[in-house]
């Protein structure tokens, strides 16, 4: 899950794409990057590990002139969390510099790698974003927008891109749609970006979301909508809305705000606490959540957990120890408020466990006398193959252990999971046009051998200790 941004016939497009990663800083911590290009077709790069606002001081930001800017903030899938995956990647290529920022994950990456390698091709990361870049530079095609489409005729998975060839900006949407891209405009000129929230920083007005299968070209500030990928089943990825996006900005024509209430509503409803004192929610993500949890069940809403909002999100940092630390940095529990009481915990999902487990221990420790555990989501039983960090099914709690084993691992009175149906009616959008793989095992696209899932999740009697 990355976050990318772009634009395009605006001066000091650096400074805005600057503002617009800011915005998308939640889709990826680990590096961030921008390309600049100016009037005359000169590129000026620059890309560093960890945040936006350390890797671009002002006089970096200053040095990257133009009036078209492609920006990158990295959350690894494929290939190690280094300064040579971080993007926007560059290259020089007959019709000009290119670049190009990628969202997404390439489910036949290394089949389409090794053959390339095998032909003469020389990489210089492990991303498998630069499997497409070798594939353009490849092409026989004489035009880039025929290159390009031979390139993305030979990738299967998740793509969102912008990928600009001298001061021409693509961009572009796999024909399932899994990961999210959204036109605005500013002035005169154009802006892309993963999420609506980054647009409204910067005043831009939302023209559309591109749809599954779309690409478009900018050129001289005039958008031209390019012929449509080849139509396959729309699968937009449901986690989006569950976890990923921030909750101002509309994704899948979706407001990511309401579905988050709706999701809550729901779990109340199949869940309910009797008896409860308060319910609290495991900020920031589940904070719309806990309230429609509230809402429905008539329960107190409480502020039970304070989040530092200067460490970033622990289920996006690449390591587990990394997770584990920075927990009692990034969270603390108001005791006026938890002690003595019945409480409900309201997170969106649970993927490892570790995360939950610390917190419910911080919690009772601040004298819960009852935690009641309600999971705004499914159980997470299957990786994603198409841009979340879930690779293999031994790191997935619900995969391994039955209801009652995750309840204990936990230590809470009770637990309660979102059913399928229940996130089906509350995201909506019939008929079902989500990708929902990680909760049922239905993976939208074929997936090499060492890919696929186990047929049947292993039910153990104690959870297993990493």
């Amino acid at each position: 899950m990355c976050g990318i941004f772009g634009v395009v016939g605006v001066d000091g497009a650096a400074r805005l794409t600057y503002l617009g990663l800011y915005a998308l800083q939640h889709r990826g911590q680990e590096s961030a990057g921008i390309v600049a290009v100016d009037a005359t077709g000169h590129v000026a790069a620059h890309r560093g590990m960890g945040l936006v606002q350390d890797v671009f001081p002002p006089a970096v930001l200053e040095a990257l002139k133009g009036d078209v800017a492609v920006g990158h903030t990295r959350y690894s899938t494929t290939g190690s969390s280094v300064l040579a995956n971080a993007q926007p990647g560059v290259v020089n290529y007959h019709a000009g510099p290119l670049a190009l920022a990628h969202n997404g994950n390439l489910t036949n990456a290394a089949e389409l790698r090794g053959d390339l390698v095998r032909k003469g091709s020389i990489f210089q990361s492990s991303s498998d974003s630069e499997v497409i870049v070798h594939l353009i530079a490849r092409s026989e095609a004489r035009r880039p927008e025929d290159q390009i489409l031979d390139a993305l005729e030979r990738v299967e998975g998740a793509y969102s891109l912008l990928l600009t060839i001298g001061r021409t900006m693509y961009a572009i949407v796999d024909p399932r749609g899994f990961r999210p891209l959204t036109l605005g405009q500013l002035g005169r000129g154009w802006v892309l970006s993963s999420e609506t929230c980054a647009l409204d920083i910067l005043g831009a007005r939302v023209v559309r979301e591109l749809a599954p299968g779309e690409w478009l070209k900018i050129e001289d500030s005039r958008v031209v909508d390019l012929p449509s990928l080849p139509v396959k089943e729309h699968r937009r990825c449901v986690f989006e809305l569950i976890y990923f996006s921030r909750p101002d900005s509309v994704v899948f024509s979706e407001s990511v705000d309401r579905v988050r209430r709706d999701l809550g509503r729901q779990l109340a409803r199949e869940h309910p606490a009797p008896g409860a004192d308060c319910v609290f929610s495991v900020p920031d993500s589940s904070n719309a959540m806990a309230l429609g949890f509230a809402e429905v069940s008539g329960i107190k809403l409480e502020y039970g957990l304070i989040r530092n909002h200067y460490v970033g999100r622990t289920f996006i940092n690449p390591g587990q120890e990394a997770r584990d630390a920075q927990v009692r940095i990034k969270f603390n529990p108001v005791r006026d408020v938890i002690q003595g009481k019945s409480v409900v915990m309201v997170d969106d999902s649970l993927v490892r466990g570790t995360t939950s487990r610390s917190l419910v221990r911080m919690v009772r420790e601040a004298g819960a006398r009852e935690i009641h555990f309600r999971v705004s989501s499914p159980p997470i039983t299957g990786p994603c193959h198409y841009g979340i960090d879930t690779p293999t099914r031994a790191e997935l709690i619900a995969a391994t252990q039955d209801h009652e084993a995750i309840r204990r691992h936990l230590g809470v009175e009770t637990l309660g999971y979102l059913s399928e149906s229940g996130m089906r009616r509350a995201v909506g959008g019939q008929p079902w046009r989500y990708c929902d793989a990680c909760f049922t095992g239905r993976y939208p696209t074929a997936l090499p051998e060492a890919m696929e899932p186990a047929p049947e999740p292993v039910l153990m009697a104690e959870p297993s200790r990493r």
